[in-house]
């Protein structure tokens, strides 16, 4: 399986595109779509469907522009499900009152935690709450790859100043779901360079 990290706009969200031969996942389209698109193209690739770890604006905004494009389906999460049709919720009227961004309905809402098959592809859902109500994180296990969303970040964690965010409830989140799985465990946050398991263990200063 071949990763391929992808920051877009303006906060510099990271999105992924997984692929295993020529299908492929994609993670948290936030912005700028042809960049997405125009990287899908170059590699031949064959997108199957779009999962998301959260429906804050920075991971949604070219949500549409992808689904549209390729017609597949969006996954979220039941508790952020009107986040993506509600600019209020999903934080886009704060940062782009002039444009607001109001996304179709998600085509499959994850009501709990599961195994999540898509194609050839496998995956743990974890619901991992704290940064926001309904974020979850994506585990692909034989291959230790872990899709964190804003939940954990190299030598960080997500704030949880923003709607119904709670420090406790997230580092709840990341001792009893993350930090359980194996140490060799590569975590691909929404922000910021890719960092194991082992290594927020042993440096990260907000799980000491």
């Amino acid at each position: 399986m071949k990763w391929t990290q992808i920051p877009l706009g303006p906060l510099q969200t990271n999105c992924y595109v997984v692929s295993d031969g020529q299908d492929c996942i994609i993670f948290d389209p936030g912005e700028e779509p042809q960049k997405i698109i125009q990287y899908i193209q170059t590699k031949n690739l064959k997108p199957l469907a779009i999962l998301l770890t959260h429906a804050h604006f920075d991971h949604i905004g070219a949500l549409d522009a992808i689904r549209d494009h390729y017609g597949i389906p969006a996954y979220i999460h039941e508790k952020e499900a009107k986040w993506l049709l509600d600019p209020a919720l999903n934080g886009s009227q704060n940062w782009f009152p002039e444009s607001p961004m109001r996304m179709k309905p998600a085509d499959h809402i994850l009501a709990n935690e599961q195994e999540l098959t898509i194609g050839g592809f496998t995956f743990e859902v974890f619901e991992t709450p704290g940064h926001s109500p309904g974020s979850v994180s994506y585990y692909v296990k034989d291959e230790r790859l872990l899709f964190s969303g804003d939940v954990l970040f190299q030598g960080s964690v997500g704030r949880t100043d923003l709607i119904g965010g709670s420090e406790s409830v997230l580092l709840n989140s990341i001792e009893k779901k993350l930090l359980t799985l194996s140490d060799d465990a590569i975590v691909f946050p929404g922000h910021g360079p890719v960092t194991t398991i082992l290594d927020e263990k042993n440096t990260n200063p907000f799980l000491r």
